[in-house]
């Protein structure tokens, strides 16, 4: 059957509210990978998504009696904006759905665009969980339901994002990057680029635990998870669209798989190319960009990623800031074990050589071996297995902990504790310039006979660096001590006596 999604297309009614985004080259990835890659703005509409399209075009195409019943809409934050905003326009009551786990930024944001038009129902783990409790509703209100995705109007509002970029960029384009969640926006470009320029591949990109499309076109029919990731919001989806799927099949040419790592990785290069932060949905276009590049080794080519969300919560920075560099292979982590006497953590940090330690975690636990947490930076892919065959070369037995979540997420924040063996340990944090040089300074600085008990080092990308330190100096050397923090010029702070450290560690 033709299909009929081009003249959907390009007759839908998107820009009363909708504006025609940017199309940008990246200049700093396009460098970085030898190909030209662009990347198309929809973080930069009304409403931070390009969500507003489809939902725009929807309720536009509303009868007035349909508009003055009023809509419900279930949705993980960016539709429920574009829902929003389109009842502020109509004057439309709008009953919106969302899940709990919602980002509060998304929720304010709901509430800002809806005014007095929308009610607000938080319900469920996830967008699948919100759409079930949307449906009772609809059924029982009468209301029109907008979908998020499964609704040709909806896929038709999307589609305009490709007649855009093909207007933009009449050059070869020889694919286009779009996250999938429930398949919406793949849908919608998917049939527009196809109908006009069926040589482009149009790839989908998808977490790793969040891949129903991909399983749903691996199986040849709607497969639905039990369970869906969270990290990324947007595309947290069990159950992929029947329209959509359908679509998919004709137009999807491959889809790419990526992990929460190579999301924050993403967000930081967007970050560095136009100083935005997208979203981790906004990112998985450009996430699956790289790693379909490197995977097939391309070279000179053109390539669009759609930047398609930016609806980010601040304080998920810190989470993607500490994650951002293992996606990008600039850092590997390590659990090291090294024999428990002086100097030899000194030694270690020797033969590490030119490699700069990004966190150093330890606490003396054991008479004869001491087990460290340690982040190295790295300088492409691979390079976390050499580093760990020169520590076990050396001696040392490792554990390569780069792609353990475990150890990511939690367990490098609690290393230590109390130990009896830290005896006549003093406690001081110090503040030196972030540059090769100065962690070595310190450690030629101590004197032989005083063992570190404890330290903690994290590069926090700040121009100074902080540093905890647990040193066992005898009462006799005090002197001596306060000599050797003189003459370090260092700013320092004696925590010896803070509560936190004697209820935790002392």
């Amino acid at each position: 059957m033709k299909s009929n999604y081009l003249k959907r297309i390009l007759s839908a009614k998107v820009y009363d509210l909708a504006r025609e985004t940017e199309l940008e080259k990246a200049n700093n990835l396009s460098a970085r990978f030898h190909n030209s890659i662009l990347l198309k703005r929809e973080d930069n509409q009304a409403v931070f998504s390009f969500k507003l399209r489809g939902a725009y075009n929807k309720m536009a195409q509303l009868s007035p009696a349909l508009l003055k019943k009023g809509v419900i809409a279930a949705s993980a934050g960016n539709h429920a904006q574009g829902v929003a905003l389109a009842a502020a326009k109509l004057k439309c009551k709008a009953i919106i759905v969302m899940p709990v786990t919602t980002p509060q930024v998304k929720i304010d944001a709901v509430k800002a665009h809806g005014k007095k038009w929308v009610e607000l129902i938080l319900f469920g783990d996830s967008y699948s969980d919100a759409y079930e409790h949307a449906q009772q509703l609809q059924t029982k209100k009468g209301y029109t339901f907008i979908h998020p995705f499964d609704d040709p109007d909806v896929i038709a509002g999307q589609g305009t994002i490709a007649q855009e970029i093909l207007q933009q960029h009449p050059d070869t384009i020889d694919a286009i990057f779009v996250a999938i969640g429930g398949g919406g926006l793949i849908s919608g470009v998917g049939e527009y680029v196809k109908a006009v320029r069926p040589n482009i591949k149009i790839i989908g990109v998808q977490t790793l635990d969040s891949d129903a499309m991909r399983q749903s076109l691996a199986a040849g029919k709607r497969i639905e998870l039990k369970e869906v990731g969270l990290f990324s919001d947007g595309t947290a989806v069990k159950l992929v669209g029947k329209e959509t799927f359908k679509i998919c099949q004709r137009v999807v040419d491959d889809i790419v798989l990526v992990d929460t790592d190579e999301i924050c990785a993403a967000i930081n290069d967007v970050f560095t190319d136009t100083r935005s932060i997208l979203e981790p949905a906004g990112a998985l276009a450009i996430a699956g960009a790289k790693k379909y590049i490197e995977q097939h080794r391309l070279k000179n080519k053109t390539f669009v990623a759609i930047a398609c969300g930016a609806n980010m919560n601040f304080s998920r920075l810190r989470f993607v800031a500490e994650r951002a560099d293992v996606g990008e292979f600039r850092e590997a982590v390590f659990a090291i074990t090294i024999p428990e006497e002086r100097g030899s953590f000194k030694s270690f940090c020797k033969m590490l050589g030119k490699r700069n330690v990004t966190e150093f975690n330890y606490r003396i636990a054991h008479q004869d071996k001491a087990h460290i947490f340690v982040g190295i930076s790295t300088q492409k892919a691979g390079d976390n297995k050499l580093i760990a065959q020169s520590f076990r070369k050396a001696g040392f037995a490792t554990i390569d902990l780069s792609h353990d979540e475990l150890a990511k997420a939690h367990l490098r924040h609690m290393v230590g504790g109390s130990s009896p063996l830290a005896k006549d340990e003093l406690l001081y944090r110090f503040e030196f310039p972030e540059r090769p040089g100065a962690l070595m300074r310190f450690l030629d600085s101590l004197a032989p006979n005083w063992n570190i008990s404890l330290f903690h080092y994290r590069n926090h990308g700040a121009d100074y660096g902080r540093i905890l330190v647990g040193i066992q100096v005898p009462k006799n050397e005090q002197q001596a001590f306060k000599h050797f923090l003189k003459t370090l010029g260092y700013p320092h702070w004696d925590e010896s006596k803070n509560p936190a450290y004697r209820l935790f560690l002392k």
